[in-house]
């Protein structure tokens, strides 16, 4: 805290603490969605990070149903993240936002029954849910900050508590594992974090509908009215192709869990990496986002040179370490550029989309978004899954060549961006 020098009464001086202001952009409305996503975060990712191995290692279920039931649940995404999107147009995204978050517990169920479909089918209806109020929960809090300047740093600080929820998750589940605690309790516990999470949405306001003929809110210089209706920018469609393409490289966490057990020979140590993963991606969207460019171009750049890009890196260490016998460190490393990898792409991608799509676009755009990734990651898990059987090099190897396309898609983008930043109707950024 600096130090500031104030004038006394009848002459001299004296020094006093300067209190950094607070960021503009972190008001009541982003603090609640946000601490939604916190305890969404805690609840649901600690049902991700035991069901591989309460499947393959507790019902004695193959790698590939594994991987097909991530497809499922990702590929089934695709179409509730679309049609949240267009429910939420209709009938507001604050009302979709809350319903679809109180089915996520869905998942909480899974393991209550020794039956893989069973349990396949509950851990995809709440994923399904999940889906469902995602985009919608994107646009409350694009209303909540209209400023396009201070997107990444409130995507960013969104980010670092979602997946600071899913950090702690890993850590209650890391200590039951180590207790012997049965799935089935682990996962129901899941519930109640789920709840409050619920309950802080209720307290937001944004993502109401509009009463029909309301005239629309004029925008601050720098900024834009939530519902104004501006054009959209040229970009999306190879952004949109290079999300999906992350979609092949961005499996499961599940796969990193499994290796690192594998590797390693010890579930705690799985249960580690998916804690490793969360925290580390935590701390990049809260420390590394709001530093991160805020022009166009930028946006391009970094999601395509930090976060596309450290996901190959992370796949080939995890392929390397794993063909090669190389041992845990190896593995943690590859785990890492992973988390930082997370941190970057869910900071940048939601912020870039909500340049591209705009006002009343804004929906629909984050459900596009959703969607494309989900498209990824059902293929992905798949190809993941039966590639996983002939060795976990071929399956990390294939997620490297993947993400590397994404790669040049999005880098490829620029010069358009480029030239789309100071088109009529764009504001640009400071940088």
């Amino acid at each position: 805290m600096r130090e500031v020098q104030q004038d006394l009464p009848g002459g001299g001086k004296t020094t006093a603490p300067r209190r950094r202001p607070r960021p503009r952009w972190r008001n009541r409305e982003v603090w609640a969605i946000s601490l939604s996503a916190f305890f969404s975060d805690t609840g649901y990712q600690g049902v991700l990070a035991g069901f591989p191995l309460f499947l393959v290692l507790t019902l004695h279920q193959p790698v590939w149903e594994f991987g097909l039931a991530s497809a499922i649940a990702y590929g089934g995404g695709t179409l509730f993240a679309w049609a949240g999107a267009l429910l939420g147009d209709r009938f507001g995204h604050r009302r979709v936002a809350i319903t679809g978050n109180a089915l996520i517990p869905l998942l909480s169920l899974s393991a209550l029954w020794a039956n893989p479909a069973v349990a396949i089918g509950l851990l995809c209806a709440g994923w399904w849910a999940r889906n469902l109020r995602t985009p919608s929960r994107r646009v409350m809090l694009v209303e909540a900050v209209p400023a396009e300047d201070d997107r990444n740093s409130v995507f960013g600080f969104l980010h670092a508590l979602d997946i600071g929820g899913g950090a702690l998750a890993g850590t209650y589940v890391l200590i039951a594992v180590i207790e012997h605690v049965a799935f089935k309790w682990i996962f129901l516990g899941s519930a109640l974090p789920l709840a409050i999470a619920t309950f802080s949405l209720t307290r937001c306001t944004t993502g109401r509908k509009a009463p029909a003929g309301t005239p629309q809110q004029e925008a601050a210089p720098g900024a834009r009215a939530p519902g104004a209706p501006q054009p959209a920018l040229p970009g999306a469609t190879p952004f949109l192709v290079a999300a999906a393409l992350f979609g092949f490289t961005y499996y499961s966490v599940g796969f990193p869990v499994l290796t690192t057990a594998q590797g390693s020979g010890h579930l705690s140590v799985g249960i580690g990496a998916f804690l490793l993963l969360n925290a580390v991606s935590a701390a990049t969207g809260y420390f590394v986002g709001p530093r991160l460019g805020s022009r166009l171009p930028d946006r391009f750049r970094d999601l395509g040179a930090l976060g596309y890009l450290f996901s190959v890196v992370g796949a080939a260490l995890l392929a390397f370490g794993y063909g090669e016998h190389l041992g845990t460190v190896t593995l943690m490393f590859g785990v890492v550029a992973l988390g930082f990898a997370l941190g970057i792409v869910e900071t940048v991608e939601p912020s870039l989309m909500s340049v591209l799509r705009p006002g009343r676009r804004a929906g629909r755009g984050f459900g596009a978004l959703t969607a494309a990734r989900s498209v990824g990651l059902a293929l992905g898990n798949v190809i993941m899954g039966l590639l996983y059987g002939l060795g976990a090099e071929w399956a990390y190897g294939y997620a490297a060549v993947a993400g590397a396309a994404a790669v040049v898609i999005v880098l490829g983008a620029i010069p358009a961006a480029r030239r789309a930043e100071g088109q009529p109707g764009q504001v640009v950024l400071a940088e």
